[in-house]
């Protein structure tokens, strides 16, 4: 889906700035991810699930930064891609979502080494998607 596809099916919203949102994201995100790494390693599923939803907020911390609320993380990817100019990193969220979304909804296993490299891969977009906030 694109981003104008994501506007017109009203994924997308215009929004002002409010900072107690932003404020309040931030420590969220912050929570999700401070639980996540006091969990044992044999929780990588939780884990996946804790830092996917801090990634998630920190794109809605980015979103709301750049005027938008988006309602459908699909359209997350098409933000970075078409609003931020990200489209390796559109890319690499969109196939962390498809995982997460597997795991979650459709029961699907993983091995703990791959559970390993996907929560590498979302501590390494989340790292890189804090550059774009000023705290």
């Amino acid at each position: 889906m694109d981003w104008r596809e994501c506007y017109k099916k009203g994924f997308v919203k215009e929004i002002s700035w409010d900072k107690g949102k932003f404020t309040s994201f931030l420590e969220i995100k912050e929570s999700k991810i401070e639980a996540a790494e006091v969990l044992p390693e044999k929780f990588y599923y939780s884990k996946i699930t804790l830092l996917y939803d801090a990634l998630r907020i920190l794109l809605e911390i980015i979103a709301l930064k750049n005027g938008y609320k988006i309602y459908n993380h699909e359209c997350y990817t098409a933000f970075l891609k078409e609003i931020l100019n990200l489209s390796r990193e559109a890319d690499e969220f969109d196939k962390i979502r498809k995982i997460r979304n597997s795991i979650n909804y459709y029961g699907k296993k993983i091995s703990i080494e791959e559970g390993k490299l996907v929560i590498k891969k979302i501590k390494e977009l989340i790292k890189r998607f804090e550059n774009f906030i000023e705290i």
